[in-house]
């Protein structure tokens, strides 16, 4: 028997983020705009994702270190796992995303699933960007995009001073 999804709404510097999973995975981190709603007692895990997102957008966490499921394709699961791959700070295009599966020529499936993802931030498809180096394509909106692209860059600086 598969345990009911569980939910937790936790503001942010780039507005709500609604988190729902179980006690053994988070399924979804998506934005939101609904107003707050009180819901049970969240189980340990998604108060574990609530606490790693607030160090993230503290500056003082890069990599989340939470189990993690959303359901998709066999090809989905391979281009969200390459998404986890890229790392903090960092960018790359959806060309060169193509390229890391295996499959230059699946660009636009890439990009189709990007879009699909449901896991924002955790799985960091804001990190993926056009081949001119534009900003393009965010389920969050670009304005939450090219935050969290300045929030990472700003972060790999703060070390230097």
């Amino acid at each position: 028997m598969e345990a009911a999804l569980s939910h937790l709404r936790i503001d942010t510097p780039v507005g709500p983020l609604l988190i729902s999973g179980t006690d053994t995975y988070i399924q979804a981190v998506n934005f939101t705009e609904e107003a707050a709603t009180a819901f049970p007692q969240p189980p340990h895990l998604l108060l574990e994702c609530a606490q790693q997102l607030h160090e993230y957008f503290a500056g003082d966490r890069k990599v989340f270190e939470l189990p993690i499921q959303q359901p998709g394709t066999d090809f989905q699961q391979t281009v969200w796992e390459q998404l986890t791959r890229i790392p903090f700070g960092q960018t790359i295009s959806y060309l060169q995303l193509a390229h890391r599966i295996g499959n230059p020529k699946s660009i636009r499936a890439v990009g189709t699933t990007n879009g699909k993802n449901q896991l924002a931030i955790i799985v960091p498809c804001h990190r993926v960007i056009g081949a001119n180096g534009m900003l393009v394509g965010y389920a969050g909106g670009l304005w939450r995009k090219r935050w969290l692209l300045e929030h990472e860059r700003l972060d790999l600086f703060s070390g230097l001073m």
